[in-house]
């Protein structure tokens, strides 16, 4: 069923982009469909940028912004499929150029195919283009013809072409900091995405699958609302846990194993984040028990940094020493631990970062470095993960038996709040006392 009319925040989200950008053009290509097999596309998902200003699903369509300057005012142009009666009976109702106009309040629009005729009108005037290059070489060439129809219409002007920056960075400077909507979706998110991980830890049993387990925790984001999965589901039990991104989820899962699940749920285009390890059956092992304990302390330490004016940069290097120290304690690495620190020994058992952004991509848009290259500061409306781990590889002889082929990561979602920060997966459990009492 289509939509009567879109929320007033995605008006106000291209308002403040164009205000802060006098002059110029922006132009936004909307996702394709890709084909999985013939006739059989895989399922669409709008690109983020899009949605984020126009809230419009369709496949095949251009946004163009433009910020006019003086007495030319700003206008926002959609350009989308012409309605078919014959492909909307087999395919579901399309908005066309009166949908793109009465419900996602177009300046104007028009059908994709007068793309080309419309869009050197459309940059008169114009001091600046914002297009981002080298994401769909067809779609490249396409603008960069029509922006060099625009620099001919000029005549013997000595006008060269008209610049064109990424618009990536400026608009990304504006998802960095989620506004009231967007802390909701992802609050909407991270809740069914911690059910899903809780179901999971008191269904799972010896003997079954990985891909059952991946089953369910789709079924449960789905049930509680969830239009799709954030990303694709690592479901790792075992030494596959101690691959950083397993993929196949198609093992069968064994009795005395940890079982590690990285998924989350999208909710309104926004997704969660979680990591959770525990084990498939009944206990932690004592080696088990050691190393989550070390994880999940230096994740809680790391969560209680999380404030304004804090750094990612300051919790990554306190993780690693709380993660190096717990190591030397274990005796899985010797030597001076200072030296360990300055030679990133530590990286044999923890490899990756500490944090990421998140928001509509898992891997969120924003500057993790200052342009005067020090690290920046987190400031409220902020939205990370923190996802400590801890991964023995089968192969490496040095590791005791006991801890080989273990892998451990524990991730939550965090919100950076005025006076601190938010967990937004909280319901997700963790403590190893609760995770044994779910399975008992």
């Amino acid at each position: 069923m289509l939509l009567s009319h879109v929320p007033a925040h995605f008006k106000s989200r291209r308002d403040a982009l164009i205000q802060s950008h006098p002059g110029a053009v922006f132009i936004f290509p909307s996702n394709s469909e890709v084909l999985r097999n013939p006739d059989v596309p895989y399922g669409f998902r709008q690109e983020s940028n899009f949605f984020y200003l126009t809230g419009f699903e369709e496949p095949e369509s251009f946004l163009v912004l433009t910020a006019g300057s003086g007495s030319v005012p700003s206008k926002m142009v959609l350009f989308v499929r012409r309605r078919d009666a014959t492909r909307e009976m087999w395919e579901g109702e399309r908005y066309g150029v009166d949908g793109a106009r009465n419900v996602f309040q177009a300046d104007d629009a028009f059908v994709t195919e007068e793309f080309d005729k419309k869009l050197p009108e459309l940059l008169q005037g114009a001091e600046r283009i914002y297009y981002r290059v080298g994401l769909n070489e067809a779609i490249d060439r396409r603008v960069i013809a029509q922006v060099d129809v625009h620099r001919a219409s000029a005549g013997r002007s000595g006008r060269s072409l008209l610049p064109i920056s990424d618009p990536n960075e400026a608009l990304a400077e504006m998802r960095l900091f989620k506004r009231s909507e967007e802390v909701a979706a992802l609050r909407k998110a991270s809740q069914v995405s911690a059910l899903a991980h809780k179901m999971a830890m008191t269904e799972v049993r010896p003997g079954m699958n990985e891909f059952e387990i991946e089953a369910l925790i789709d079924y449960s984001f789905r049930r509680h609302g969830c239009q799709r999965v954030g990303y694709g589901s690592i479901v790792a039990g075992g030494k596959n846990a101690t691959c950083l991104h397993y993929r196949l989820n198609n093992q069968p899962l064994k009795d005395n194993e940890l079982l590690l699940i990285d998924a989350g749920g999208e909710f309104d285009y926004y997704c969660s984040d979680i990591t959770r390890t525990f084990p498939v059956g009944r206990s932690f092992t004592a080696a088990q028990a050691k190393t989550y304990d070390l994880v999940l302390r230096s994740q809680k330490e790391a969560i209680a940094m999380s404030k304004p004016g804090t750094t990612l940069a300051a919790i990554h290097q306190h993780v690693c020493e709380v993660i190096t120290d717990g190591l030397l304690s274990l005796g899985l690495l010797k030597g001076n631990r200072e030296e360990i620190l300055k030679s990133n020994g530590y990286s044999r058992f923890y490899p990756h970062r500490t944090s990421h952004y998140l928001g509509m991509d898992v891997h969120d848009v924003g500057l993790y470095i200052t342009k005067s290259g020090e690290p920046r500061t987190l400031e409220p409306g902020m939205v990370f993960t923190i996802e400590p781990g801890f991964y023995a590889q089968p192969s490496d002889p040095d590791v005791p038996e006991e801890y080989r082929e273990i892998g451990i990561r524990i991730e939550d979602d965090i919100l950076i709040t005025p006076g601190g920060c938010e967990v937004l997966t909280a319901d997700a459990p963790k403590e190893r006392a609760e995770i044994e009492g779910l399975k008992h």
